[in-house]
């Protein structure tokens, strides 16, 4: 399908957005006493997350892993909560309490990070069952990763997503390693679309690294959904270019393969290609760059000066 330049721009801009984030992230964290908690990043996938979301509308859900952060950024979440929140501080989306690894943005539809592999999966079947209950005009997304499609909860969300005819999509973000471990080590199965079949619902392997065909397989995925005809399972073929977390060295990743992938940058290669067709100019690029620093060094300057949470708050936000 024929992607429009108004959505390849978004999209690009989302995708710089989310690695000048990122790379913010990759600095701070090694400063000791700046931010707590383990830093698990996305870069190199930011084309998932900003195809997927640009097909989706406001009042569709999104339920995310611990790779989050340019899943929501993407669908449109403040930068300087988010930044506010993985410092901890009283300002954040979760005033404090989450951190880097559980983020929850009610206000996109973001209702939950689940840092637990596979977790997100039954979760989203369960707020699609909700939105078919309700005859809700709206899918929820459900993003995961390899590793997490050996897990049981895979089998069992997919399989009651069929059966029931849910209006989710399930967006596997294959970026080869699981944790240390490559994608052909824990799995026989070349590609995990294959396993739609077993559920009756259609696979779709998708170049990961191309945010305008991310986006056509999403449309087509979530217009599936919306007219009754059940889930759909998305395989986005791509490749985290750091290791699992900023404190893993990748000695298991061969230098070669990453140089490869290096190569198929998926913000370079849309810039290059809007810039070729002169959608956009290299000025213009350069601007969204420059733009995207100036806002990502603005959140930290928010998160910095904004206060820690009191003690008394932690007893606020609690259910029995």
């Amino acid at each position: 399908m024929e992607v429009s330049e108004k959505k390849k721009k978004e999209m690009l801009w989302t995708m710089i957005l989310s690695r000048k984030f990122s790379d913010s992230l990759v600095v701070l964290c090694k400063t000791e006493g700046k931010i707590p908690g383990m830093m698990i990043l996305s870069t190199g996938q930011e084309a998932v997350g900003s195809g997927v979301c640009a097909a989706l509308e406001f009042d569709d859900v999104i339920i995310t892993n611990h790779r989050s952060h340019h899943h929501l950024l993407a669908k449109g979440a403040d930068p300087e909560k988010i930044m506010a929140e993985i410092y901890c501080k009283q300002t954040g989306c979760n005033k404090g309490k989450s951190g880097t690894l559980h983020l929850a943005v009610p206000e996109i539809n973001a209702p939950c990070t689940s840092t637990v592999v596979g977790g997100s999966l039954p979760i989203a079947v369960g707020r699609a069952f909700a939105q078919q209950y309700r005859k809700e005009t709206a899918v929820t997304v459900c993003f995961f990763g390899d590793g997490a499609a050996d897990e049981g909860s895979f089998h069992e969300a997919l399989n009651l997503a069929s059966l029931w005819q849910l209006p989710v999509v399930f967006v596997c973000e294959n970026n080869v390693y699981a944790g240390a471990q490559r994608y052909d080590a824990h799995t026989r199965v070349k590609d995990v679309a294959e396993r739609a079949k077993s559920y009756g619902m259609p696979g779709v392997i998708v170049d990961g690294n191309h945010a305008p065909a991310v986006y056509a397989a999403t449309l087509k995925a979530r217009q599936r959904a919306l007219d009754g005809g059940g889930p759909t399972l998305m395989e986005c073929k791509t490749y985290r270019l750091r290791g699992h977390g900023e404190s893993d060295p990748q000695h298991y990743q061969p230098k070669d393969e990453i140089k490869a992938w290096q190569g198929k940058n998926p913000i370079s290669r849309l810039g290059k290609e809007l810039v070729e067709s002169g959608v956009i100019t290299a000025a213009e690029l350069q601007e969204m760059e420059s733009k995207a620093k100036d806002i990502v060094a603005e959140a930290v300057r928010f998160a910095e000066e904004s206060p820690f949470p009191e003690a008394r708050d932690a007893l606020e936000d609690l259910y029995a």
